[in-house]
């Protein structure tokens, strides 16, 4: 192997160690909370910092956007949750999810909505809460006003916009139970 493939193929782990570094000098200090072990690598976009708190041994990939409105509710991420790369988790009401969660890349979680008559207003859909040990599938959204139970799993590119039953799997748009 060549030094230039080798360069190539360690990128992924710079990437990492910075997001170390970064985490521990810089995020830490800004965020309302982040726990031990927890990293976050090259987020695309990162706001209201100050309310948005971090568990012990998370991960949080390239391109996530982070973000709580002013004046808007927390985010909170649990103990031990994967955020895949260009995640979006947005908070006007608050957005909680629980610890050991696997968002895979692409996810959208909003509590958001743009007026009708005005589109630059914003208000919000209602708090969002999603349970431990959920996993969200590949680009699927997770709207206002929903709590998804522990354990479930949403299908990829599922739009989750109803309660979801602990350990239920839901797939589609809308997203709906399937199986027993």
């Amino acid at each position: 192997m060549t030094l230039t493939q080798r360069l190539t193929e360690a990128r992924p782990a710079l990437r990492w160690r910075a997001g170390q570094l970064a985490t521990r000098l810089v995020y830490a200090r800004a965020f309302g909370g982040i726990g031990d072990g927890t990293v976050i690598v090259r987020p695309h976009k990162l706001q209201g910092v100050e309310r948005i708190h971090l568990g012990t041994g998370c991960s949080v990939f390239e391109g996530a956007w982070l973000a709580s409105e002013p004046d808007g509710g927390d985010l909170r991420i649990g103990d031990n949750t994967y955020l895949g790369h260009d995640v979006h988790l947005h908070a006007y009401d608050a957005v909680t999810i629980g610890s050991g969660c696997v968002i895979a890349d692409g996810v959208f979680v909003g509590s958001s909505d743009h007026d009708r008559d005005d589109r630059h207003l914003v208000h919000g859909t209602g708090a969002i809460t999603i349970g431990d040990r959920v996993f969200l599938g590949q680009r699927c959204v997770v709207l206002g006003g929903v709590t998804i139970g522990d354990g479930a799993t949403i299908g990829a590119h599922a739009v989750v916009t109803k309660d979801v039953a602990p350990g239920q799997t839901v797939v589609g748009i809308p997203a709906r139970p399937v199986g027993a």
